[in-house]
């Protein structure tokens, strides 16, 4: 299986990114069983260690060396498996304040799901489609933990974003570019170095009737995009150097200029097609894009408001155990912290 079986939302993968999971060193003392004190939850020897051999179950079917306990290494994992923990147990805390929690039953059914969904309800095969994955059937459930919690906050925190067409309107003015098309022209021309040759070639168009243009094109032209295509293009108002732009939306359709002196040399334009005039999306086409752009942002802007917030409320409440300190603060997303 080439896909994750659990994937974040983004929207939750970046707000939480930035909001919680670190912690300062609290005065409170941790109890003999535990590696730290989240508030008045404890986080116990038997979780933490719990994921440090999960970690290392997966090392071994991987057949990777797992770090060695001592180690800058090992010291890393400890410190990214405690930034996990903490940041769900600050999340579970806070999100029961709010009326948020996620059950036993609810995780079970989630995993069920995938079970039955890609392995047939098999649970050696499924087990094994895990640890290809980098994740064991407890770290898996910790990920559906997570994922349900954030979701479900990120529900409750953003429920009442709202976005007014007073705002979409004056996005759409600031940005009113971006929904405009210049107007453009198809053309052909010839580039050369020198004046006296595009003389002799415009001399030479105009008693021809330009009807050897495009192999004169191929020839002599030195512009690598439209030589070997005779000369043709399709010009934009504002996009070519000014000398080239104002000739070329000033022929008539069919008309042949005189040479014309640009930065990059003399050119021989003539014009093929009518001028196709600029246009604008009008507000009404693009206003559902809008405001659903605006209320991701909005909604993205308040939760991480809300996970600022929510590291300053425990920035004092978070004790470690003797040896469990993080080596600095970790910023964790919501995903557990594999060997992967």
């Amino acid at each position: 299986m080439n896909k994750r079986l659990f994937v974040l939302p983004l929207v939750l993968l970046v707000v939480l990114a930035a909001g919680c999971g670190g912690g300062g060193s609290g005065k409170k003392s941790v109890p003999t069983d535990s590696v730290a004190l989240v508030g008045n939850d404890t986080i116990t020897k038997v979780e933490f260690n719990g994921l440090i051999a999960d970690t290392q179950k997966i090392d071994k079917a991987r057949k990777v060396t797992a770090p060695r306990p001592g180690t800058a290494d090992y010291k890393s994992l400890e410190d990214r498996v405690m930034a996990f923990l903490v940041q769900l147990d600050e999340l579970g805390q806070k999100g029961k304040e709010m009326g948020v929690a996620v059950t036993d039953a609810q995780v079970a059914k989630q995993v069920e799901k995938v079970r039955k969904q890609y392995f047939k309800d098999n649970e050696k095969n499924f087990e094994k489609g895990l640890l290809d994955q980098g994740l064991t059937l407890d770290i898996y459930k910790l990920e559906w933990r997570s994922q349900l919690l954030s979701q479900a906050i990120y529900n409750k925190v953003t429920k009442n974003v709202k976005v007014t067409d007073a705002q979409i309107t004056a996005y759409y003015n600031a940005h009113k570019s971006t929904y405009s098309t210049a107007a453009s022209r198809g053309v052909r021309h010839i580039l050369v170095n020198s004046k006296s040759l595009a003389d002799q070639l415009y001399a030479q168009l105009k008693a021809a009737h330009e009807s050897n243009f495009a192999s004169l094109a191929k020839k002599y032209s030195k512009d690598p995009g439209s030589a070997s295509l005779g000369g043709k293009l399709t010009v934009s108002k504002g996009q070519t150097v000014p000398q080239f732009d104002k000739v070329a939306f000033s022929l008539k359709t069919g008309e042949l200029s005189k040479p014309v002196h640009t930065q990059y040399g003399w050119h021989i334009i003539q014009a093929l097609t009518d001028i196709k005039q600029a246009k604008t999306t009008p507000l009404a086409s693009v206003k559902s894009s809008i405001k659903s752009q605006l209320l991701q942002q909005k909604k993205s802007d308040a939760m991480t408001k809300w996970l600022d917030q929510l590291k300053s409320d425990f920035k004092d409440k978070i004790s470690y155990a003797t040896g469990y300190e993080p080596a600095a603060t970790t910023t964790a997303t919501a995903t557990t912290p594999t060997t992967t």
